[in-house]
C-alpha cells in the first residue's frame, strides 16, 4: 500500500495554526502546536518530532536471526531488539542500516533489501522507522558501540524469536514488525 498525500483526505486533516518548541534534546523534540480541526474547531497537539530511524533483521546463512540485548532506560529494563539506530541528517537509509549493522554486530551483508516502514507511536510522535532485511552476512569486526551503549548479541532461529513474542520475551514494537516482516520473507518468500 502506498503512502497517500495529506490532502488525500481533506475531511480527516488538521491544519497548524501556529507551532511552538517546548524542548529540543540531541535525539528529540517536543512540539505544542495549536490546529485547527476539520470542523473549525481549535485544539492543541503535544508531539514529539524524531529524525527516524533503521531497523536491520540480520539473517545469518543457516537461518539464524542475530539480535542484541539491551538496556533501556525509559521503561528500565533490558529488551531483545533487532539492532537498529537512527538516520543521521541527510543520511541514506541504506547507509544508516549498514552503518548500525556493523557498528553494533560486526558484521557486513551483501544482500541488503527493502522491506517497508513503521510509524511505532502515531499518536505522539512523527517516528519513522525504515525497515531492512540483510543478508549474506560476513564478521568485519568487533562492535564498535557509541560512547554509553552497552548490548549483548545472540542468534535465534525464527521459531525461536516468535516464541519469545508469544512468551512476552520480546516486546520491543519495531522488533515484532520486523518479525512479522522476517516471517514473510523466510517463509513465504516475500
Amino acid at each position: 500500500m502506498s503512502q497517500l498525500p495529506e490532502d488525500e483526505h481533506p475531511h480527516l486533516t488538521e491544519t497548524e495554526i501556529d507551532s511552538t518548541e517546548v524542548y529540543r534534546g540531541r535525539l528529540l523534540e517536543v512540539r505544542l502546536d495549536r490546529v485547527r480541526q476539520p470542523d473549525g474547531h481549535e485544539t492543541t497537539r503535544e508531539y514529539i518530532r524524531h529524525q527516524g530511524a533503521v531497523v536491520i533483521i540480520p539473517i545469518l546463512d543457516d537461518g539464524r536471526l542475530i539480535f542484541e540485548r539491551q538496556f533501556r532506560y525509559p521503561p528500565r529494563r533490558a529488551f531483545l531488539e533487532f539492532p537498529a539506530g537512527k538516520i543521521d541528517p541527510g543520511e541514506d537509509i541504506l547507509n544508516t542500516g549498514q552503518r548500525e549493522l556493523l557498528e553494533e554486530t560486526g558484521y557486513t551483508a551483501s544482500d541488503w533489501r527493502y522491506l517497508g516502514v513503521m510509524h511505532p507511536c502515531i499518536g505522539y510522535s512523527n517516528e519513522r522507522i525504515e525497515i531492512f532485511v540483510a543478508r549474506g552476512l560476513v564478521r568485519q569486526a568487533d562492535q564498535s558501540l557509541d560512547h554509553g551503549e552497552f548490548l549483548d548479541l545472540l542468534t535465534l532461529s525464527l521459531d525461536e524469536a516468535i516464541a519469545g513474542v508469544r512468551s512476552g520475551e520480546i516486546t520491543d514494537g519495531k522488533t515484532i514488525t520486523a518479525l512479522f516482516w522476517a516471517e514473510k520473507v523466510i517463509r513465504s518468500g516475500w
